[in-house]
């Protein structure tokens, strides 16, 4: 039977090895129960924050193996957009179990504060930002890469995000269209709507006024 292709297999591997990673308190990244994690693009541009209280490492799993997340489902997320894990492991031991929830949420709200400031835009694409709460004082945070140095240059090429990006528009714009929603998933349509304007716009300026297009049929 044929397998998956070589450069997911190879994506699969890098965020394997993330989670495989030992944080400082002794237990892998991917072990723990409790924490928010956040991904970024290509461009180092933050795109989604979330929280588990069920394992890093399965939640962000079912992210980005396509295992029918809402985000997924909804064509929120593109898991093709994501080019870097950022997470927050969180030891919630010393917190008493009935406040422990409300910690987490106060967790993942302090990080999106924190990568709606990083971002260019100041949006990302979550339908549903995190209740506003008090801020905490985040744990350390641990990143990667999860693309291997050989396929970045081809995932990153701004013709092949500018057609992903637009398909899913398109995508989350059909299901909009087909049932009542909220005014957080239109936020989220046009959220998505500045990021392809945005790497249209760079990506015609690699084109100077005046010079020949390539694909012009000459006479």
């Amino acid at each position: 039977m044929l397998g998956p292709p070589a450069d997911v297999i190879a994506i699969r591997k890098e965020i394997d090895a993330f989670f495989k990673t030992t944080a400082d308190d002794g237990n892998k990244i991917g072990s723990h129960k409790w924490g928010i994690y956040a991904f970024f693009d290509y461009d180092g541009e933050p795109i989604y924050v979330g929280q588990t209280y069920e394992g890093l490492g399965s939640r962000i799993g079912r992210h980005l193996n396509n295992q029918r997340t809402d985000a997924v489902a909804m064509n929120v997320l593109d898991p093709f957009e994501v080019a870097e894990i950022r997470v927050w492991p969180l030891d919630v031991s010393a917190i008493p179990k009935e406040q422990r929830r409300n910690y987490l949420d106060r967790a993942e709200f302090t990080v999106f504060q924190k990568v709606i400031a990083e971002s260019k835009l100041g949006a990302i694409l979550n339908e549903k930002p995190p209740r506003p709460s008090q801020v905490i004082e985040l744990p350390k945070s641990y990143a990667r890469r999860i693309i291997p140095a050989d396929i970045f240059p081809h995932r990153k090429h701004p013709d092949i995000r500018i057609a992903r990006r637009a398909a899913t528009i398109a995508s989350l714009a059909r299901r909009i269209s087909e049932r009542s929603v909220k005014r957080g998933l239109r936020t989220t349509l046009l959220t998505q709507a500045k990021r392809l304007e945005g790497l249209a716009e760079a990506r015609l300026n690699d084109f100077p006024e005046g010079a020949e297009d390539e694909d012009q049929e000459q006479d």
